[in-house]
Parts: C-alpha cells; sequence; structure tokens
C-alpha cells in the first residue's frame, strides 16, 4: 500500500500544457471539482497563482478568484460537459458520502477522454488500495483509460481538527475526540501539502503514472493530536474511546451520513486500530522538495496561533 512516486527534479518543473488531444485542439485548462472543498480550494488557487487557466467545479458554482466557475454534480450528467470545456487535465475529487463513486465517474472519466481531457489526477486515500472500496474501483480502471495520470493516497487530513469536521467540532464545543482507533497511530497530512504535490502532478511534464502515498512527518495517536490541541490552545482536549459500532452510530446522527458509509469511516477507524495507517513516507518531500509540515504546526496556522516551540508530545 505505499507505492512510491520516481524522484523528480523540481528545476524541472514547467507551467506549460502538457501534450494535448490528438485533434490539436488547444485543451489547456485544469478542471478541478470540490474546488471550494479542503484540498480543491487549495489547488484551484495554486494554479491560478502560476496563471493557469482552471475552471472551478462546484454544486453551486461557488465563484473561486481567479477561475472560470461551473456548476457540476456527479449525480446529473448534464453538468459534465459545460465542465468539460476546453478542459486538458483535471483534478478530481470524489463525490462526498458515496460508497459507490465509480458508479458515477467512470462514465465521466470516459466522456472526458472523448472531449479531449489527457491528463487526470485522482485524490483517493491512504486506506484504499487500487482495486479497493468505493474509489479503489475509480483507481483501477484510470490507467486503462488515460496514459498521464495519478492517483493521490494521502493519509488523514491534519484539517479534520481544525476545520468544520466532526472532530474539530467537537474537540472546540466539548473538549473531546471521539474515535474507534484506539492506541493506533496516523501520519497525518496537511492538505497544504496534499495540494503542492497534485500540482506537480498535474504540471511536471512527465505525469507520475502511479499512486503516491502521502502523509506527514510523524505519526500519531488520536491522544497524541488531543495533546497537542490542548498546548496550542490552552483548553483541555481528550479522547475518548468508542467501539467501532458506536463510532458508525457517531459518525451517522451527528454527520446525517447514509449508514453504509458511516459503517465504512468506523471500519476505517478499526483499521486504524490494527496499525493499518501507523507509517510515514517521503512522498511529500520527493515529489516537492519540501519537508511534509508537522500538526502542531498545522493546527496553529489554521487555527491563527502562533507558531508552537519544536518541543511537542512525543508520539508513542
Amino acid at each position: 500500500m505505499s507505492t512510491q512516486h520516481p524522484a523528480q527534479d523540481p528545476a524541472h518543473h514547467t507551467d506549460g500544457p502538457a501534450d494535448g488531444p490528438a485533434d490539436g485542439s488547444v485543451r489547456d485548462a485544469v478542471l478541478v471539482t470540490g474546488a471550494s472543498g479542503t484540498t480543491g480550494s487549495r489547488v484551484a488557487a495554486r494554479l491560478v497563482a502560476r496563471g493557469l487557466p482552471v475552471v472551478a467545479a462546484t454544486r453551486r458554482a461557488t465563484p473561486v478568484p481567479g477561475a472560470r466557475a461551473v456548476r457540476f454534480d456527479w449525480t446529473d450528467p448534464s453538468t459534465f460537459a459545460p465542465a468539460l470545456d476546453g478542459v486538458g487535465r483535471m483534478y478530481l475529487v470524489p463525490p462526498v458520502g458515496s460508497t459507490d463513486p465509480a458508479a458515477a465517474m467512470l462514465p465521466f472519466l470516459r466522456q472526458a477522454r472523448a472531449a479531449g481531457a489527457h491528463r487526470v489526477v485522482l485524490l483517493s486515500a491512504s486506506s484504499v488500495p487500487r482495486g479497493g472500496p468505493a474509489v479503489g474501483q475509480v483507481h483501477e480502471e484510470l490507467p486503462g483509460l488515460f496514459d498521464d495520470w495519478a492517483v493521490l493516497r494521502p493519509s488523514w487530513f491534519m484539517q479534520n481538527f481544525t476545520g468544520d469536521h466532526l472532530h474539530a467540532h467537537s474537540a472546540r464545543t466539548e473538549g473531546v475526540i471521539r474515535t474507534a482507533t484506539g492506541d493506533g497511530r496516523v501520519g497525518f497530512v496537511d492538505a497544504d501539502d496534499i495540494a503542492d504535490v497534485a500540482v506537480h502532478a498535474l504540471t511536471d511534464p512527465a505525469a507520475p503514472r502511479t499512486d503516491l502515498v502521502l502523509t506527514g512527518p510523524e505519526a500519531l495517536d488520536y491522544a497524541d493530536v488531543a495533546a497537542t490541541l490542548t498546548a496550542l490552545t490552552g483548553s483541555r482536549v481528550v479522547h475518548q474511546r468508542l467501539t467501532r459500532d458506536e463510532q458508525c452510530a457517531h459518525f451517522r446522527d451527528r454527520t446525517g451520513v447514509p449508514g453504509p458509509f458511516a459503517a465504512l469511516l468506523a471500519d476505517m477507524d478499526v483499521a486504524i486500530a490494527g496499525g493499518a495507517e501507523d507509517r510515514t513516507t517521503d512522498t511529500v518531500h520527493r515529489v516537492t522538495g519540501h519537508p511534509p509540515r508537522r500538526f502542531a504546526d498545522c493546527a496553529a496556522r489554521e487555527l491563527g496561533l502562533p507558531a508552537p516551540s519544536t518541543d511537542r508530545p512525543a508520539a508513542h
């Protein structure tokens, strides 16, 4: 589950369009789905900053500075063609809450290929291998549809503890993070690092043509995370351990996600408890040229707090 990306030389980076479609048409725009989300917003902003034409796709055509906003809904195929107009490369975030994203994504990918798109960067997860459940099925088909592709498989986001996620909300309002992860450790990754890797995968002369497992520099358990938040904010945060069934009900009742998706999330917690995410990789550093960001630094930045010292709760 830790296939690595071949090292790339950042000095050879280019913002110019990659090889275009065979019909000779100009397709240099980059489509970003989920462009108002955690990774999509960051990818879109970075591409705009590089002067690339960006099509920002969201369900409500949310304006994104410097980009062309379009309405896009994975469940509405009539939104596909307008989003693909002039697009050569795509950053794709799967439909949120779906246990079968392939049902919507594979027809879209075939339509995109026919329309002239030639490079795809797909957001997956470190816990989902090629051919695995949910987006793993899209990963399985992608190399047969496009010659230039990459699948980003990040670990769990650091922003889960600072944004609008259930963990962030309960930490702020109750001083509690509830999981079924036990003592399991996770190589939490900053969404900024994911976006940096995505931009390289979209714009470097050679597409990765592999999956990239992305982590932060250290593996932490949820007690470590709670202790870091306590030290940063001055408000006590603790980790409360739940059973698998308790966590499934917690996800379902607190977020409103469908039961099967809540069960999938709870099973991922159980996998963490068993050590499935207890790893770090050097992929962020090799692809981008900069080291991955620490959780303490990311949390301080996201919460608008002073940068912490190098002293922090140690991973154990």
